[in-house]
């Protein structure tokens, strides 16, 4: 029952940490400031946990079998009413904390989420090893430490893989979280119904157990309510229903749609970690500016495109588009609820466009040269994965164009601080050479789309582009 404890409870600690990434990526973006929080604050917590234990084990007094037991058995009690006390807290301080400080919110936000249980759940390793060196008098030299570690930290990685491939896909962040809190809490109730294990107070352990179960399902039941996930959302002027969510191991993608007005027409948004991706009105046209730039910026300079390569899907709108003009459009996506949403609730017709649920990086590192224009439209959280924007990529990117092929990127640039996108042109043109960037020119902008068209061969004579079903407030910005 101990080691069992023990396992479970470290991978808790890890469940814990993956949990608090994804809980805090629409608050704080996809950066190191979550990552050197999240790691900064667990490795602290462990630290207290263990001396924390270790104090409580040796004591001013000697403590009894049963006093160790007790204070074993209801750690993983404690953990559990922290977590559900932080479920509580977090969706009510987190943005606050964001608007204050990108770096110091982080923290502040691990310190809400991950401090109070693994310092709780990492005080029980200490804990066993006294209760280990008690029974065995002193005849093994590290009286079981060893194992119990060992325990604990494949208890780590079994809680890294459940999280990962089963809790993420399956479970909202909060609601994942909430499991884990009554996981805790059922540790404790086990414990306190084994005979075997020396505990003084069963009845206060029980009593505590129950009270982070309880807690963890009644807030579980409530959740939605609570974190106004189902609505309405006021956003943009405009009140909002959540038509659907779907979680994936890349991400929780919502879809919201707009009231409609006195002649049926709405919109629908595409949200991908509470980031906006793309809007549609009810007659499945793009709202959303980088849909139209995209296919204008293709057709301008390839105006007889045959063979199109589309590297990000999202809702799908720029290859249905193109294949409705009589391109031959392959899509890759890596993640599937993309296609599928893309299929439910944007009008993605899968039968004329072949898709491939693939890594982009990993596709193009097998590509032909048969593409007349390749579109990039590849985000993570608010930016571009690092790891495709590197020359290697450009290089293998370059493999799947024609000779006059072209290349298209949807990008995002910082205007107050270029350096980091001169970096990307940098190594965008040390592969394809021949370049241009469209910006539109949208005053008081710090953050905006910046197309890049790029190619290994000088660039052709743009040719003008008619695009149908436009949005007229788009017109302007497309024409410059």
């Amino acid at each position: 029952m101990p080691f069992a404890l023990i396992f479970i409870s470290g991978g808790a600690i890890l469940a814990l940490e993956l949990l608090t990434s994804r809980i805090m990526t629409p608050y704080f973006g996809v950066s190191l400031y979550i990552w050197t929080g999240i790691l900064s604050i667990t490795l602290t917590s462990l630290a207290l946990g263990y001396w924390w234990g270790g104090r409580l084990a040796s004591g001013p007094k000697a403590r009894s079998d049963r006093t160790i037991g007790f204070l074993f058995g209801i750690m993983p009690a404690l953990a559990g009413i922290a977590i559900v006390i932080a479920c509580l807290a977090y969706p009510l301080v987190l943005h606050p904390l964001a608007r204050w400080s990108l770096s110091g919110g982080a923290f502040v936000a691990c310190l809400i989420l991950l401090l109070l249980p693994l310092v709780a759940t990492s005080a029980m390793n200490p804990l066993l090893v006294a209760l280990l060196l008690r029974r065995q008098a002193g005849q093994r030299g590290d009286a079981g430490a060893g194992l119990v570690f060992f325990v604990s930290t494949l208890g780590s990685v079994a809680g890294v893989l459940i999280t990962a491939f089963l809790l993420i896909p399956n479970l909202s962040n909060y609601s994942g979280t909430l499991l884990v809190a009554g996981i805790l809490g059922a540790l404790s109730l086990a414990a306190a119904a084994s005979p075997k294990l020396p505990m003084s107070n069963r009845g206060g352990v029980t009593a505590c157990a129950v009270a982070a179960m309880l807690g963890a399902a009644l807030l579980a039941w409530q959740a939605d309510r609570y974190t106004g996930r189902q609505g309405p959302v006021a956003f943009s002027g405009a009140q909002w229903q959540i038509e659907g969510t779907h979680s994936s191991l890349f991400g929780t993608v919502k879809i919201l749609r707009s009231s409609a007005d006195a002649e049926g027409r709405f919109l629908r948004m595409y949200f991908h970690d509470d980031l906006i991706q793309n809007t549609v009105d009810s007659n499945q046209q793009s709202a959303s500016f980088y849909t139209w730039a995209l296919e204008a910026l293709a057709r301008a300079y390839r105006p007889q495109l045959q063979d199109v390569l589309m590297l990000g899907l999202g809702a799908g709108i720029v290859p249905s588009r193109l294949a409705t003009g009589g391109a031959r459009v392959e899509v890759v996506e890596i993640d599937p609820a993309s296609l599928e949403v893309a299929q439910k609730y944007f009008g993605f017709d899968a039968r004329r466009v072949t898709t491939h649920q693939a890594d982009a990086r990993t596709f193009v590192a097998t590509c032909d040269g048969r593409h007349d224009v390749v579109l990039v439209d590849l985000f993570h959280g608010d930016g571009t994965p690092d790891y495709l924007i590197t020359r290697e990529f450009f290089r293998d990117l370059k493999r799947c164009l024609k000779p006059d092929g072209v290349a298209v990127f949807n990008t995002f640039a910082n205007l107050r601080d270029p350096r980091a996108y001169a970096h990307l042109l940098a190594t965008m043109t040390s592969e394809l050479p021949h370049a241009a960037l469209y910006r539109p020119d949208w005053p008081g902008a710090r953050y905006t789309n910046s197309f890049l068209v790029a190619a290994p061969a000088p660039l052709p004579t743009t040719q003008p582009v008619t695009l149908n079903g436009a949005p007229e407030r788009h017109a302007g910005a497309l024409w410059d």
